[in-house]
């Protein structure tokens, strides 16, 4: 008898164990990923005096991905963030005799905690954590015609959204900006090689990021129309870089359109949940 009580002993505590997982899951909130794919083009500014002391002018345009989804620990206040984008620049001189191109990905993620306002209107703010980098190409500088951009910042963020129909269609207003506030970033001295870098020469590479050296900002402000199962996004995406150290300064601004689709998944650890569902947004 005492054998038979010690073998089901660990069938009983598994039963238990699982009974509680699945009561935990049923509890549990439904947290769907408010998810978008997006294509950016509009004209773009450009300096860097690495590289000539003249600024260009061009186009500029961008492949994005950005999802939204309350937080596991606090979903009724806090919402998880990402944003990465894959952009190209092509720029010309003022003669229109050169060109300059330029490309780079960012990526960023961070944690804002949401107030809803009587209004409709929803505000989050909080920190993020963002990667930049990328380069720069001019063939006229024929020494060394390539500059180097790389960052690792923390940052501002947020957003701002609002809900609303135009006559029977749902539309969604979405607001993010983004601040870097401080963090490290790479630059080389004034007409230093990179082949001076290959051989070893590394000292001062990195630098301090904060307003006064590095200043960013990206701007994104969107509407999602609800369509049915997936929603039009169309918007403005905005980009000012401005950096200023070892007597280079470097200028980006960018202005673009947005389009794109959007939509609301649900994940697959969420799909047993039978209690409210909490938007990201709201």
């Amino acid at each position: 008898m005492h054998r038979h009580t010690l073998l089901t002993l660990p069938s009983i505590i598994l039963a238990l164990l699982c009974s509680l997982t699945a009561a935990a899951q049923d509890e549990a909130p439904a947290r769907p990923i408010l998810s978008a794919y997006t294509l950016s083009a509009g004209t773009a500014t450009l300096k860097d005096t690495y590289l000539t002391p003249l600024t260009y002018r061009g186009w500029h345009a961008s492949l994005g991905y950005s999802r939204m989804q309350a937080s596991l620990l606090a979903p009724e206040r806090w919402t998880a963030l990402l944003d990465a984008r894959l952009w190209t620049e092509r720029t010309l001189n003022p003669p229109r005799t050169a060109s300059m191109w330029s490309a780079g990905l960012k990526v960023e993620w961070g944690m804002a905690r949401r107030w809803a306002l009587p209004c409709g209107l929803t505000l989050a703010a909080g920190p993020s954590l963002g990667i930049d980098a990328g380069a720069v190409y001019n063939a006229r500088n024929g020494n060394n015609p390539v500059s180097a951009r790389g960052a690792v910042t923390a940052n501002l963020t947020g957003f701002a959204s609002y809900s609303l129909k135009i006559k029977r269609l749902p539309v969604t207003l979405i607001y993010r900006p983004s601040l870097p506030a401080i963090g490290a970033f790479f630059s080389p001295e004034y007409g230093e090689l990179y082949y001076e870098i290959y051989l070893g020469n590394r000292k001062g590479l990195v630098h301090p990021a904060w307003w006064g050296t590095r200043f960013a900002m990206d701007n994104t402000l969107t509407a999602d129309l609800n369509l049915g199962t997936t929603s039009l996004r169309i918007g403005y995406e905005g980009r000012i870089l401005s950096t200023r150290t070892n007597h280079i300064v470097t200028r980006e601004i960018s202005h673009c359109l947005t389009i794109g689709v959007s939509g609301l998944w649900l994940p697959l650890s969420g799909r047993k949940a039978h209690s409210k569902t909490i938007t990201p947004w709201k």
